[in-house]
């Protein structure tokens, strides 16, 4: 199931885990469109495809609206006849608690990860459709988006909006054979570098050394290269009739989320007014809490970051 002949675009791709991904589907044969929004960063990760044997062209522009989106197409059709596959993963962060979050810090993370995959994933569903090409779409999620975190409200919001976004597609998009899911990858970045918890796991990987198994194995935390195999599996014909799927892919673990599903349905005759709620609704509530945000294992002693 080689990607030979297909044509990828991979948004914010110049660095990080985009720039894996995006070196991943031209390893696989794909021609690729790389996105970022620094003219150097952005040759710099065509450079390193072509160095390897691949093609690529850039686009630099920010992602959000409908006008970039249309840029990669129609690059993507210029340069290399077509279009296959969308990989959407331009994202940026204004990490702040509640009170601290400006309006532009919720609108700045807004409009690039939630509004930026819908025009590009809109952009790209037309050409698929109006060329009968039974595309991949691959949209970036978040465990933040799937369990919350501290201080991100705009970020959380955001990825828990494009899982949204996911299903609905698969729906959409089936009668036209597109298939559409989601990668919630766990893995060094420059945002888990800054976490003092990773510290151990992203030294290694930086120095090219193999991570404890404290993290590939127990946490399912690797590097940019673990998710990029995922997110090229996802881009293949080898996913024909997989769709609105939200898969986890870090160090040497492997996940299929759950769709959301009610735990508990309780029945009252005559439905459930305010006084019944006084009289059993905490009590039913209380019973049955779900957990939020992430809850990581203590650290063993020799993994403890230092100062």
């Amino acid at each position: 199931m080689s990607l030979q002949g297909k044509v990828a675009i991979v948004t914010g791709s110049g660095a990080g885990l985009g720039l894996a991904y995006a070196q991943e589907l031209a390893a696989q044969g794909a021609s690729v469109v790389i996105n970022d929004v620094d003219q150097t960063t952005a040759d710099a990760a065509v450079a390193s495809i072509e160095a390897a044997g691949g093609k690529a062209v850039a686009v630099v522009a920010p992602v959000g609206s409908t006008e970039t989106a249309e840029k990669l197409v129609e690059t993507a059709v210029d340069s290399f006849g077509g279009l296959d596959i969308l990989v959407t993963n331009a994202g940026i962060l204004r990490d702040k608690s509640l009170l601290k979050m400006s309006d532009e810090d919720f609108d700045a993370v807004i409009n690039v990860h939630l509004k930026g995959t819908f025009t590009c994933v809109r952009a790209a569903y037309q050409h698929f459709k109006t060329e009968g090409v039974a595309g991949r779409i691959v949209c970036i999620g978040s465990p933040t988006g799937q369990r919350g975190n501290f201080g991100q409200t705009n970020y959380a919001a955001a990825k828990a909006g494009i899982i949204g976004m996911v299903r609905t597609w698969a729906l959409e998009m089936k009668r036209a054979g597109v298939s559409v899911n989601a990668v919630i990858p766990v893995a060094a970045t420059a945002m888990t570098k800054t976490v003092p918890y990773f510290q151990k796991a992203v030294e290694a990987d930086e120095q090219g050394e193999p991570m404890p198994d404290f993290f590939r194995k127990g946490l399912g935390f690797g590097t940019a290269k673990d998710a990029a195999g995922v997110v090229a599996f996802l881009s293949s014909d080898a996913v024909d009739g997989i769709t609105g799927q939200v898969i986890g892919a870090g160090g040497d673990r492997l996940q299929i989320w759950s769709h959301p599903e009610s735990v508990v349905s309780e029945y009252h005759d005559g439905g459930w007014d305010y006084e019944t709620l006084q009289s059993q609704g905490g009590e039913l509530l209380r019973a049955n809490l779900q957990s939020v945000g992430e809850s990581m294992p203590e650290l063993p002693p020799e993994l403890e970051p230092t100062s």
